[in-house]
């Protein structure tokens, strides 16, 4: 679950007048950590191998000339605040957090939905999800809520499609965590789990 929270001006009750009439809503939003990066007219995407290269405005690459970012997500309520006013409560954000929102729209199935589009390259991996194997020890220092954030992103294989080392421990972080895995197959299994609480030696 990840929160909206409205700085002002606009905190105002009034301008989400009607907004839980809505199941989704669409986020426009700022690359705020892509910043400064210079403009290259292609990018690499990991779904193509990491190698192949793609127009820039032909992918949803982070490095783009405007840093603008577009999200779908749902919204789960709204939720009364004394300190921070009206806070939209939604799920299914890919968004960092502190990321700047420019605008919210609601999302309208009959004008936003297009079920006969062609996703050229991004349909070929669509449906490609790997299984994820967290052992209890590491499980343990994941907290509930984010273990299915963090299997939803090994799932989706992070690691440089050129790289296919069964050996090779590959890592990431994700809020205050930082992990390793390994990945055999169709399966990722994870080999650390670092919460940020360990003592430092």
């Amino acid at each position: 679950m990840s929160k909206i929270v409205f700085e002002p001006p606009f905190r105002v009750k009034e301008a989400i007048r009607g907004i839980e009439q809505f199941s989704h809503l669409w986020l426009i939003w700022q690359f705020s950590e892509s910043l400064g990066k210079d403009f290259s007219p292609t990018v690499r995407p990991p779904r193509l191998g990491g190698n192949k290269r793609i127009g820039v405005f032909a992918t949803r690459s982070p490095f783009r000339p405007n840093s603008l970012g577009l999200s779908c997500v749902k919204l789960e309520g709204v939720e009364h605040t004394s300190d921070r006013g009206d806070v939209l409560l939604v799920s299914g954000a890919d968004l960092m957090n502190g990321t700047p929102i420019f605008d919210i729209k609601p999302y309208i199935a009959y004008a936003d939905s297009r079920p006969d589009a062609v996703s050229g390259f991004a349909e070929e991996s669509g449906s490609y999800r790997l299984e994820v194997v967290i052992p209890p020890g590491l499980l343990e220092k994941i907290a509930s809520e984010d273990v299915e954030p963090l299997t939803q992103i090994l799932q989706n294989d992070p690691r440089p499609s050129y790289q296919h080392s069964a050996d090779r421990v590959y890592g990431f972080e994700y809020k205050n965590y930082s992990l390793g895995f390994k990945a055999d197959g169709g399966i990722i299994t994870v080999v650390k789990v670092d919460n940020g609480n360990e003592e430092k030696l």
